[in-house]
């Protein structure tokens, strides 16, 4: 390989009604809704891409919302916790905005050189923001409800939780060209690419206890970025050659996927950074209309008409 992964492309997770979490990601957390399309494998349920001013690699968090649909369980063999990137000092702020909007949070903590505030989304799916100095993925969004200043600026990294730790961190290391570079207790930090936000995974080794059950509120798959078609398909030879199983390549329309299970059970992507989110839409227009891709394009009526009604707040500059 002559490039290597260089970071978290996207993670995608389970959502209830797709209401509560267009209001809370967008109205709460300040995130751009930028991308409203469906689940291409499931088009009778919404696909919902939140992230930031222009939907860049290594902000987005994606939603396919069940409505109805049961609660799932968290534990091993999971993403267990997507950390965003916030300001460093901007902690103070977030206490105060979830506790204005009724959102329940644990004290900030140190953890590394880091200061970390977690919480639950309406889901209960668990997510951290990460005070921090350096930089950070992406540009927060022009028309946040947030200030700039304090806005989420995309991923820090992910939590995977492991019966145990050593299968994955090799696969990381061995395989996808991670380098490990803290260790805390049961918590070992991985980085890949430039390393800093957006490029950490951290392993937590819980033996014993119970693995995950993916459904409401839990995350379905962690993407890694690759910059070309030609870097997917040697990625894909390469986890092959060690005896994964890897999907063909897939057209996502705004990415081309592949995907495969760690060996802690973890469903891994690899998702290429073109063509990007503004391949069917202006950066200007970005989530307004619900997009289709062209192989659905012939049922839109059927497809608009069976998913539940979603109104997007009427969000402005004034803090």
């Amino acid at each position: 390989m002559t490039h290597e992964i260089s970071g978290i492309h996207h993670v995608t997770a389970i959502a209830g009604g797709p209401q509560r979490d267009v209001d809370f990601y967008t109205g709460v957390l300040g995130l751009r809704l930028v991308k409203l399309t469906v689940n291409f494998d499931d088009p009778g349920t919404y696909h919902l891409y939140f992230g930031d001013e222009f939907g860049r690699p290594g902000t987005i968090l994606t939603f396919f919302p069940w409505p109805g649909a049961s609660r799932g369980r968290i534990g091993n063999g999971q993403a267990t916790t997507v950390s965003f990137s916030v300001p460093e000092a901007s902690l103070g702020y977030w206490t105060e905005r979830l506790s204005a909007h009724s959102v329940s949070f644990e004290a900030p903590r140190a953890r590394f050189d880091e200061e970390v505030l977690a919480f639950r989304d309406p889901d209960g799916l668990p997510l951290e923001l990460v005070a921090h100095a350096g930089g950070a993925p992406g540009v927060p969004w022009d028309e946040s409800p947030v200030p700039r200043e304090k806005a989420l600026r995309g991923f820090y990294g992910v939590t995977l939780s492991e019966e145990s730790a050593g299968p994955t961190a090799s696969f990381l290391t061995d395989v996808l060209g991670f380098r490990q570079i803290a260790e805390t207790d049961a918590r070992s930090r991985f980085a890949v690419g430039p390393g800093g936000a957006g490029s950490l995974v951290d392993v937590l080794a819980r033996p014993g206890k119970a693995g995950g059950q993916t459904a409401v509120g839990t995350a379905h798959h962690v993407a890694w970025r690759t910059p070309t078609n030609e870097e997917q398909v040697a990625w894909r030879e390469r986890i092959t050659g060690y005896g994964f199983h890897v999907t063909p390549v897939i057209d996502r329309k705004y990415f081309r996927s592949i995907y495969f299970r760690e060996p802690g059970g973890v469903l891994f992507e690899i998702a290429t950074d073109l063509p990007g989110f503004a391949v069917d839409e202006s950066p200007e227009q970005l989530g307004a209309h619900l997009l289709l891709p062209p192989w659905l394009e012939p049922e839109r009526s059927r497809i608009a008409g069976a998913l539940p009604p979603l109104r997007l707040p009427e969000l402005s500059r004034t803090r």
